[in-house]
C-alpha cells in the first residue's frame, strides 16, 4: 500500500494559492522536495512588490516551480486548476472568503482529486474561543461547509500552532530580553509544530487516499508543551534565567473585548491556545485522525530540536502576525 501511495504521489500536480505567504512558502518547498510538479498562484509582481517576495519567486523558479501571476479572477483560476490534480490554499485570513471563488472554479473544472483549504491552525469545528477569534473561525467554517456542499474531495488540516512563529513570539530568542511574558498561569498545554514539518505532512496527506474527506490533526506527541516548560527549556539551552511577567486571563479577556479590530483577534488567539488549552482539550472524533499515526516513520522535529535551531540560525525575516 505504501508503495502504491508513493507511485500515485509522484504523478500529482499541485497548485498552491498564497504560496509566497508565511506558511505557503513552506508548502511550495515541501511539494517540490517530495517530487511533485508544483504551480504557485500569486499576485502579479509590480513596483510595490517587496524585494523579499521577488527573491522568493526567483527561488521557487530555480527549484522547478511554475509561477502563475494573477488576481483571483475566475476564468484564470479555472484555466490554472484544469492543469493540476490537487489544490492547496494557504491564503491568509483577510482572503479566507475569497476561497469561495476557488471552490466555484474547482466545481467548474471538475478534475480536482483533492482540495485543502486554508485551515492549518486550531480545529475550528471543535473549539469555542472568545468572540473575536470566533468570528475569525466562522469564516473558515463557512469555507468548510461550502466545500462539503459542493461535493469536492477534501482534506481539512488542523496543524495547531506554528512552532517557529510562536517561539519567536513567546521567547524573543533573537533579542536581549530579561523578561518573558506568560499568558495566564503558563500551565496550559499547547502544541508547537515546526512549519517545515507541517508542510511535509500536508503534502503527504494531500496525496493519501486514507485522508480523503477527513480531518487530519497534527498532534505530534513530542510537541505538547506549556509556556512555563518552554521557558525552562530555553533557560537550560541558553544558560540564562528570565523573569516571568504573568498576564492574567481576566486582562486578556478584557483586551479582547476592548481592543479595536483587528487587534482584538491576536489576544483572543492567545487566550484560546495558551490559556484555555484549546489545542488539546478535546478527544478526536471518528472523522478526525492524528497525522503521526499515518506516517510513523517520518522524523519530525520535536520542540526541543526546534529550539536548537534558534541557537545557531540568524533571525528569520519578519512575517505577518497570526496569518
Amino acid at each position: 500500500m505504501e508503495e502504491k501511495r508513493e507511485m500515485a504521489s509522484e504523478k500529482s500536480k499541485i497548485l498552491v494559492f498564497g504560496g509566497t505567504g508565511y506558511i505557503g512558502k513552506y508548502m511550495v518547498k515541501a511539494s517540490i522536495s517530495l517530487g511533485h510538479q508544483t504551480l504557485v498562484y500569486s499576485r502579479p509582481i509590480n513596483h510595490k512588490t517587496s524585494p523579499s517576495k521577488i527573491q522568493l519567486c526567483q527561488e521557487f523558479v530555480s527549484m522547478g516551480a511554475t509561477l502563475i501571476h494573477g488576481e483571483l479572477e475566475y476564468d484564470q483560476i479555472v484555466t490554472t486548476i484544469k492543469k493540476v490534480d490537487i489544490v492547496i490554499s494557504t491564503l491568509a485570513y483577510p482572503q479566507v472568503l475569497d476561497q469561495l471563488k476557488i471552490i466555484d472554479a474547482i466545481k467548474t473544472a471538475g478534475n480536482i482529486k483533492r482540495f485543502l483549504p486554508s485551515d492549518f491552525g486550531v480545529e475550528e469545528d471543535t473549539v469555542k474561543p472568545l468572540p473575536p477569534f470566533q468570528a475569525f473561525l466562522d469564516k473558515k467554517r463557512a469555507i468548510r461547509r461550502a466545500i462539503e456542499a459542493a461535493g469536492i474531495p477534501y482534506t481539512f488540516v488542523s496543524a495547531n500552532a506554528y512552532g517557529a512563529y510562536f517561539v519567536n513570539f513567546l521567547l524573543h530568542p533573537y533579542e536581549d530580553v530579561q523578561e518573558i511574558t506568560v499568558y495566564g498561569n503558563g500551565e496550559s498545554k499547547a502544541i508547537l509544530n515546526y512549519e517545515e514539518d507541517i508542510a511535509m505532512y500536508t503534502i503527504k496527506v494531500a496525496n493519501d487516499p486514507r485522508t480523503c474527506n477527513r480531518i487530519v490533526i497534527y498532534r505530534l506527541p513530542k510537541n505538547f508543551i506549556t509556556q512555563n516548560e518552554l521557558i525552562s527549556l530555553w533557560e537550560k539551552k541558553t544558560g540564562r534565567n528570565f523573569n516571568r511577567a504573568f498576564v492574567s486571563e481576566e486582562e486578556i479577556v478584557k483586551l479582547s473585548a476592548t481592543l479595536p479590530p483587528p487587534q482584538d483577534v491576536p489576544v483572543s488567539i492567545i487566550h484560546s491556545i495558551f490559556i484555555k488549552g484549546d489545542l488539546v482539550n478535546f478527544e478526536l472524533r471518528e472523522d478526525q485522525i492524528e497525522v503521526s499515526e499515518l506516517y510513523p516513520d517520518y522524523k519530525y522535529k520535536s520542540i526541543d530540536e526546534l529550539l536548537d535551531i534558534f541557537l545557531v540560525d540568524p533571525p528569520p525575516p519578519a512575517s505577518a502576525a497570526f496569518e
